[in-house]
């Protein structure tokens, strides 16, 4: 998922700010680095409307992000505040240090690593796409007369502009995956490309809306999720090691099975450290 988007105003950067002031950081780090010993707590910053890897159930954030974020910190040592902020501002708070951590599924790559570091690879992901059952489109090449809608500053719509253009009009950006779905859903849009696990889910919990997930490896490279730190975090190592850990112990086999109801290839992850 999710590519940096930052275009941010000076007034979003001050509203967390002030945020982060009026909470208080008396159990919280705060500084992005993890010296702080004394402060044991982390905040951790999510866009909690990504199902299954974070959303909101009954107030709640919850999913496979969630779970895996609470078992690496435990390893490590950590308790951990979660806090559902948005997919831009997870950005900005990590700059400005004022967050310790994101977790939102999102893809390490070489223009986020310029600006933030990265944990080893926890997810491997893909994008595919996602069209009406009976639908003409039967991989990425038949997108390219099509109107195509995407999360925006996400990964999914850096593949889409790579088929139609950085300007086209015929790709729609939405604030959120959830959107971008529900404008397929209303015909507004022919298909959608996003994260093979996202589509994957909502269309198996959705099946009167008969949307179909087609695969196109050729076009779509595989992706690998990280935790993201701020630049120059000293906590890296110490959640590297714990990551590592619960590969090693089961913890995260379990997790994954439990969401997603298959074994995880953990080698395939391992591979890239």
């Amino acid at each position: 998922m999710k590519k940096n988007f930052k275009f941010f105003t000076t007034f979003m950067v001050m509203a967390f700010m002030l945020i982060l002031t009026a909470c208080g950081s008396s159990e919280t780090s705060g500084n992005g680095d993890g010296s702080d010993k004394e402060k044991k707590t982390l905040r951790v910053v999510t866009d909690a409307a990504y199902a299954p890897f974070e959303y909101q159930d009954k107030g709640e954030i919850v999913g496979f992000d969630i779970d895996l974020i609470k078992a690496v910190a435990k390893e490590a040592g950590y308790e951990i505040d979660i806090a559902h902020t948005g997919w831009d501002p997870i950005f900005v708070e990590l700059e400005k240090k004022i967050a310790d951590i994101g977790i939102s599924s999102i893809t390490i790559n070489d223009d986020r690593k310029k600006t933030y570091d990265f944990s080893v690879p926890y997810f491997l992901s893909t994008n595919k796409i996602m069209v009406p059952e009976g639908s003409d489109i039967k991989d990425a090449e038949d997108l390219k007369d099509k109107t195509v809608a995407v999360q925006n500053a996400t990964t999914g719509q850096e593949a889409v502009e790579g088929l139609l253009g950085k300007n086209s009009s015929q790709i729609k950006k939405f604030e959120n995956n959830n959107l971008a779905i529900l404008e397929l859903k209303a015909g507004g849009a022919d298909a959608v490309v996003a994260d093979n696990t996202v589509i994957e889910e909502y269309a198996k919990n959705n099946p009167n809306d008969k949307f179909i997930i087609l695969e196109d490896k050729d076009a779509f490279a595989q992706e690998f999720y990280g935790l993201m730190f701020p630049k120059g975090s000293k906590l890296k190592t110490d959640f590297d090691k714990a990551l590592n850990e619960v590969f090693d112990n089961g913890t995260y086999a379990k997790i994954y099975n439990e969401w997603f109801k298959v074994d995880p290839d953990v080698q395939i992850l391992k591979n890239q450290q």
